[in-house]
């Protein structure tokens, strides 16, 4: 099955208000009319800036995190309705510095998901195993831990708003990727293994992103891999000029 690729551009803690409202025209500017799919994750602070850029464009507005409750008396936490209230359509969860650097349990991140999807956000998850865990020959079994608990109590409707981002751990940030074959062997694990939450007709259909350290110079021999259907880019997300050439493959 041809799936149209999914490149998303995660800015994480970075850009100014400036740069953030300038680097989103850019893009509105540069993808416009292209085939694929688009998403950028925007720090809150200027969401609500960018969304009034990206509106009406073919580039999808995402949240970085969200809070796993409703509004009310939770200091310094960001709803899904006040995500919505902004324009913003997508929020990715479970990142590996959500996970690693804040400490953010299988089970908080699988709340967040339900709840985002229950509140009708599409939702990006990540999951990735360290370079240990790797070493160790563990890849498969924390893949499926994350992925297993992740979804739980995702229906198979609302997996047609869930994204898989498989993002080893080693490779975020450090210059470091996975092979196209060992990228491709875990993607396609993946794969298998939500046929097995599901079914075959969800796999076939899940859009399974890469993420460590994807960048112009290696993303067209790894989206060549029949598994791997997009992109979740970090540090070459945060200019147009790195940003663009992945985008248009």
């Amino acid at each position: 099955m041809a799936r149209t690729h999914y490149i998303a551009g995660n800015w994480k803690m970075n850009t100014s208000r400036a740069e953030a409202v300038a680097l989103a025209k850019d893009l509105v500017e540069q993808l416009k009319g292209k085939p694929n799919k688009f998403m950028i994750g925007v720090p809150f602070v200027y969401l609500d800036a960018v969304s009034q850029v990206v509106k009406g464009s073919n580039i999808i507005l995402a949240a970085q995190d969200v809070a796993a409750t409703a509004n009310g008396a939770h200091t310094g936490e960001v709803s899904t309705e006040m995500l919505k209230d902004l324009g913003v359509q997508c929020v990715i969860l479970g990142h590996s510095e959500r996970r690693h650097e804040i400490g953010e349990s299988d089970e908080l991140i699988n709340r967040k998901v339900r709840r985002a999807l229950n509140e009708g956000l599409a939702v990006d998850l990540c999951i990735g195993e360290l370079l240990s865990e790797r070493e160790a020959g563990e890849a498969e079994q924390v893949c499926a831990f994350q992925l297993s608990a992740g979804l739980a109590g995702v229906t198979e409707a609302q997996m047609k708003n869930v994204t898989i981002a498989y993002e080893p751990v080693w490779a975020i940030g450090t210059g470091k990727t996975a092979t196209p074959a060992d990228a491709q062997a875990i993607h396609k694990f993946i794969r298998g293994y939500i046929a097995r939450l599901y079914n075959e007709k969800v796999a076939e259909e899940a859009i399974i992103q890469y993420g460590g350290s994807m960048k112009a110079s290696n993303a067209a021999e790894l989206l060549a891999q029949p598994d791997i259907d997009g992109g979740l880019i970090g540090g070459a997300s945060l200019k147009a000029e790195t940003f663009v050439p992945i985008c248009v493959l």
